[in-house]
């Protein structure tokens, strides 16, 4: 693999992905857009519309049907085009997150997504990696795929290099040169040459390919589709009744039934589904700007009620630039190589960054390694080639914390090269007691520093004589230790601090040394009192795990398979974890955290198609301003939801009035589709720019339990809807009294309507300043959103076809003046109530 193909030309893959299509097997974005505009006809507020239009067309009222067609005609399409935007955003992010694919080019390594991939790329494939199409083994080392997607079968199968064009053969076999698509790397690197892709792999024929892929509806969304349920429920049962009562006791059966369809659409709050599909679409974009990808919409309802954040140290907490600064030997003691010469080195020491770097990958993408070709290449003067070649390697597992490569020399003999764990290195080299305890001391020492300490060793072995199945069936002889630095991220130690502020709690999971471990985690900023190791996991004789990690916020030397057993300990004890990962072994955890979120930089796909969330830049701080807009998001989500209850009190207030006071119906379907089709969505999109509270991040996680429409949230709503409601029966019954004409009336009342819901968006921007200190604070979507209301309200009111459309009359200025006014008051009563209600709203 150190030598590269020279692979397609740019010019030459872009004229295939035109001939032969991108690698995936999306459907036609059409008839997802036509299943959209159908499921808009069977809602019941379009359903409702139409009632109402044929009423009116029975009335003989042809202008007031076609109002209520085109209103329903505006639902639809605005359904759709936010649907298809959404998608668009959605498939964006889906671009992102797909499998990324290191191909060759131009004889150069270039990493693109997997949709890009065209037949006759040549590919480079590594542990933890996706195969993205069908494809041909041309070279590999050790190489082992998982095709258990297309066979059934779990257990990896060892693949083969060729160099000609075989007859194909089905998945599953072993020595096979044959990759397929969806199957995963599980050990070993290769290069293969793709040979089909999309509906023309071995997938695609078969036809599973993304139609496996099943997303559960969010948390919220559930909860938002159970109350529109109940309160349609309830919009028919009182909708049934009105009419029933209003024909009874005022006649006029079609006035009736328009007054039964007017409160139905009055109680039922349509504006919930597409306000919260914009909530979160908008949510995911805005997270992605702060270097996180968001694949599953439950992960921004999770991200405010994390109360645990697990991370590793590597990459994460540091910035994952290995530099190798001291080196121990057994006889000539510590050697700071940053202030040596490198060149006068004795040989021990040269001899120890010589085999450190034999046991390294030939061209290395880990930090760590990339540090050991670096100071040899120092050591050397220059770059120089390997001139031995690899014959096997014996891979880091769960079993043996450390590596081996095995190379044939020059002379024929076999030299192994080890570097890992230094107390898994001195187990192989077979150290005894003192000569352990003398290394141990060492060890402690550096990593007291800070180090990452690795052991190296060595041993030669007979070409000859077969190679041992493990690592252990070497007579290896230890050389030293390598201590290496990664320096902490620039923000990291604020960015903890503010975790520690809003009351989550950081834990590092990490396979370094204890003592390295502690030492990081103090220069972080995260307790480091107590560590758990691996090995006091495995031990069950004391207390259950669960009562271990209450108190312990580092773990070290934990083996990827171990992070899951923490996880789970953290939530039994009702903790909302979020979890970081990057291997093809921190799957599990990452699918059993309630946020799972791999690395994007040097994450495996397997790490990523098992999280919630993407971090592209691999920075912590990164996932602090995550949780940051998570909380935002829910909170103004949670705002938004309460104005558009509180909106749909008054309006419901006003057709049920006229049963009872005698006054014509004022709220006609047409004025109520208008205002919950047009007016409320746009005014709930001013609470989705709306900025952060100012203690957003100094109160405590939210109860991951908690409902979006607590008992607090409806009450409150109830309650601004009901002073409004008193506000606009105020102007009714006072331009009833005044004698106005039925339009005139009708018109006060619109216009108090809308000023109403002003009012209420403006007393829900925030549960703890005043609307007064509120229109201070930044949001110039507010300020859109309510020239948009005036302009909208001055339109229909100034012009005699809007106003004759709406059955509207003429309106003096000291009319409105009055309804303005009217309005101020309601707004003062709701800012004095608001206060009663902060706490209960927040909690």
């Amino acid at each position: 693999m150190s030598t590269l193909p020279n692979g397609l030309t740019d010019a030459e893959a872009r004229k295939r992905l035109r001939e032969e299509g991108p690698n995936d097997l999306a459907r036609s974005g059409n008839r997802s857009r036509w299943r959209v505009v159908l499921g808009v006809l069977k809602e019941p507020l379009f359903l409702m519309l139409l009632g109402a239009g044929g009423i009116y067309i029975a009335l003989g009222d042809w202008h007031e049907a076609l109002l209520l067609v085109s209103l329903g005609s505006a639902s639809v399409f605005i359904t759709v085009v936010q649907e298809v935007r959404s998608e668009r955003v959605l498939d964006a992010l889906r671009d992102l997150t797909s499998p990324r694919v290191l191909v060759v080019r131009d004889g150069t390594q270039q990493r693109i997504a997997g949709k890009d991939v065209v037949r006759g790329d040549w590919i480079v494939l590594g542990e933890g990696d996706r195969v993205a199409a069908d494809a041909l083994v041309r070279s590999e080392n050790s190489l082992e795929a998982d095709e258990s997607l297309l066979t059934g079968e779990s257990v990896p199968v060892r693949k083969s290099a060729v160099e000609t064009y075989p007859e194909p053969q089905p998945p599953g076999g072993d020595e096979s040169p044959f990759l397929y698509a969806g199957s995963l790397i599980v050990r070993g690197q290769g290069m293969a040459e793709v040979t089909a892709t999309g509906a023309r792999s071995e997938i695609g024929r078969i036809g599973v390919a993304l139609e496996n892929i099943q997303s559960e509806a969010p948390h919220l969304a559930r909860q938002t589709t159970r109350l529109v349920k109940v309160l349609a429920v309830v919009g028919v049962g009182t909708s049934a009744i009105f009419v029933v009562l209003h024909g009874l006791i005022r006649g006029g059966w079609m006035t009736a039934f328009l007054g039964g369809i007017a409160l139905s659409m009055a109680l039922l709050p349509e504006e919930f589904p597409l306000v919260l599909a914009v909530f979160l679409v908008m949510g995911a974009w805005r997270i992605t700007r702060a270097g996180v990808l968001t694949r599953r919409a439950a992960a921004i309802e999770s991200l405010g009620a994390a109360t645990v954040l697990c991370t590793d140290k590597t990459g994460t907490l540091t910035e994952n630039r290995m530099t190798v600064t001291e080196i121990q030997t057994d006889a000539g003691g510590m050697i700071d190589v940053r202030s040596s010469d490198l060149s006068s080195l004795d040989g021990t020491v040269t001899r120890i960054i010589h085999v450190g770097r034999y046991a390294c990958q030939p061209d290395p993408f880990d930090p760590m390694e990339k540090a050991f070709h670096e100071i040899s290449r120092h050591e050397q003067g220059q770059e120089k080639p390997l001139t031995v070649h690899l014959v096997r390697d014996y891979p880091f597992g769960d079993e043996v914390l450390a590596m081996a490569n095995v190379w044939k020399l020059e002379n024929g003999r076999l030299l192994v090269a080890s570097k890992g764990a230094p107390e898994a290195v001195m187990e192989l080299s077979h150290l005894g007691s003192d000569a352990r305890a003398a290394w141990r001391r060492k060890v402690d020492e550096m990593a007291a520093r800070g180090l990452r300490v690795l052991a190296v060793a060595e041993a030669l072995h007979e070409e000859e004589k077969p190679l041992p199945e493990a690592q252990s069936g070497f007579s290896f002889t230890f050389l030293g230790l390598v201590g290496l630095t990664d320096p902490l991220r620039a923000n990291v130690r604020d960015a903890i601090a503010e975790c520690k502020t809003a009351g989550i709690r950081v834990v590092m999971i990490t396979g370094d040394y204890p003592l390295t471990a502690q030492a990081i985690a103090r220069e972080a900023g995260i307790r480091a009192e107590k560590v758990l190791t691996g090995a006091d996991l495995e031990d069950t004789s004391g207390l259950p795990l669960s009562d271990r990690v209450k108190d312990i916020d580092v773990f070290a030397r934990i083996r990827p398979a171990q992070k899951l057993e923490i996880v789970q300990a953290l939530q039994s004890n009702g903790d909302v974890v979020a979890m970081t990962g990057d291997g093809v072994n921190d799957a599990p955890a990452l699918k059993a955290a309630q946020i799972g979120i791999a690395m994007g930089q040097r994450g495996s796909d397997v790490a990523r198609e098992a999280s919630a969330i993407v971090l592209l830049n691999d920075d912590f701080s990164s996932i602090v301003k995550t949780i940051r807009l998570g909380r935002r998001i829910y909170d103004n989500l949670h705002k938004a939801m309460g104005f558009i209850l509180a909106a749909h009190v008054p309006i419901a207030g006003l057709a049920i009035i006229p049963l009872f006071s005698g006054l014509p119906l004022i709220l006609l379907p047409a004025h109520i589709a208008f205002l919950e089709i047009v007016v409320d969505p746009i005014c709930s999109i001013a609470f989705e720019a709306e900025p952060e509270e100012a203690d957003l991040m100094v109160r405590p996680p939210r109860d991951s339990h908690r409902p979006l429409f607590s008992g607090s949230l409806m009450l409150w709503s109830g309650v601004q809807g009901g002073i409004v409601l008193i506000a606009l029966c105020l102007v009714l019954f006072m331009g009833a009294w005044r004698g106005m004409a039925e339009e005139t009336l009708r018109s006060l009342v619109f216009v108090t309507l809308m000023l109403g819901d002003v009012v209420l968006v403006l007393v829900n921007r925030s549960f703890d300043t005043s609307p007064f200190r509120a229109l201070v604070r930044p949001n110039p979507v507010l300020w859109s959103v309510l020239a948009f209301d005036a302009t909208l309200l001055t339109l229909i009111l100034s012009f005699s076809p809007t106003r004759n459309l709406f059955r509207l009359g003429s309106v003096t200025l000291r009319d409105v003046g009055i309804c303005i006014f009217v309005s101020l008051i309601a707004l003062l009563i709701m800012e004095f109530m608001k206060r009663f209600w902060q706490a209960s709203l927040k909690n």
